[in-house]
């Protein structure tokens, strides 16, 4: 029997509310389903299960707040069974019996304590920056239906209704996190300067024969070349662990997007250096959709080897970010705009940008981080190859 324990989401996230189960005992789970759902500072939280078996028993109750790291589930593995299992659990001293398992209410939580409310209400609820404590449920038992929710937006502005205790958690959770890193983390900073001509005129005709759907934004094309950049140089990609450098299996790029209702999520893109441009504006799509109401994955929240933060749509010039611990790098972009240029010789007006690297001086120095720069200017100069 094997234990499956709540996963740390991010390095701002210590504990989470545990909302619903979507499995009951004598369920068969997958590797990848999603378990359960987790009430974090920043959202709803679909949890994976990345262990296989049978569930023999639910450890927590909806309502309680887990920390990371607590038992969730009891999974029996093959060739066990319900019977043995009980066999074993009931041989133990009668202390440990007692024992409660971390994170486990003394007495169950009531159905009240936590906002009851449809998954749609839910997701709506996060696009229009309501918390849904504050809803009243008009539904079966009090539920707070899609209609409530629609109906609470009618009544105030988001300026009446002040920030909501998520908002707030948000904030103090990223401060936490970001506070951290100045701390831990010994920073450098580099920039360059980026000519997009090549790049710019490429997607214009590109995008000229497809229809508006299957356009392609520039932001796809630096994701994809920061991707193709990360294989040269491993050491930005990866995690500061227990005193040193562990590289990650693979190049997931955290995206950091901005709320609506204030604050800022930044969930992973998967294996990035490996799909299609057209597959990757997809994915962002819908992961920005999904980020803005509420409704991501653990494994997005917490897969993250690299954060690319591009503030282009904010008209800023250059971002110099702070790593998200435990990566140990962060690249921003500004905004593309045209600016003076010599191009063979020749001053001209070029669409430029400039790109921005923050990096773990435990891991890399600035010279092999100015390499990375360059290598991500080479490949936005060729973007068919991308």
């Amino acid at each position: 029997m094997i234990d499956f324990k709540l996963p740390s989401l991010g390095a701002d996230m210590d504990e989470g509310t545990l909302l619903e189960w979507l499995i009951k005992p004598g369920d068969t789970v997958k590797r990848g389903q999603v378990v359960a759902v987790v009430d974090t500072a920043k959202a709803a939280v679909e949890v994976e299960c990345w262990q296989a078996g049978q569930v023999f028993e639910l450890l927590i109750e909806p309502g309680a707040k887990v920390p990371v790291g607590t038992p969730l589930v009891s999974l029996l593995q093959a060739g066990e069974s319900a019977k043995t299992a009980r066999h074993r659990v009931s041989r133990k001293p009668p202390a440990e019996q007692a024992a409660p398992a971390p994170g486990m209410p003394s007495q169950a939580v009531p159905a009240t304590s936590r906002p009851r409310i449809s998954p749609a209400a839910r997701k709506r609820a996060g696009e229009l920056g309501l918390d849904p404590a504050t809803l009243t449920g008009s539904g079966p038992h009090g539920v707070v239906t899609l209609e409530d929710v629609e109906a609470a937006s009618q009544t105030s502005t988001p300026a009446e209704r002040g920030p909501t205790d998520r908002q707030v958690a948000m904030r103090q959770a990223i401060g936490a996190a970001m506070s951290r890193s100045k701390r831990e983390i010994p920073h450098y900073y580099l920039s360059q300067t980026i000519a997009l001509g090549p790049a710019m005129s490429w997607l214009q005709v590109r995008n000229a024969n497809t229809t508006p759907a299957d356009r392609l934004l520039p932001g796809v094309l630096l994701l994809k070349a920061v991707a193709l950049a990360l294989r040269e140089y491993p050491q930005l990609n990866g995690f500061w662990h227990e005193g040193a450098f562990q590289p990650a299996a693979d190049i997931h790029l955290g995206v950091a997007i901005a709320l609506r209702q204030g604050g800022l999520i930044a969930p992973a893109l998967h294996a990035v250096a490996d799909k299609s441009l057209e597959q990757l504006m997809g994915e962002l799509a819908d992961l920005v959709q999904r980020t803005r109401s509420g409704s991501l994955r653990s494994s997005e929240l917490s897969d993250a080897s690299l954060t690319v933060t591009q503030l282009g749509d904010q008209g800023v010039d250059t971002v110099f970010g702070v790593i998200y611990p435990p990566q140990v790098a962060l690249v921003g972009f500004g905004s593309i705009a045209e600016r003076p240029w010599v191009d063979a010789g020749k001053l001209c007006v070029m669409p430029c940008v400039v790109a921005s690297l923050a990096a773990d001086h435990r891991v890399s120095d600035g010279h092999y981080g100015a390499r990375f720069l360059g290598e991500v200017q080479r490949l936005l100069q060729r973007p068919d190859s991308l």
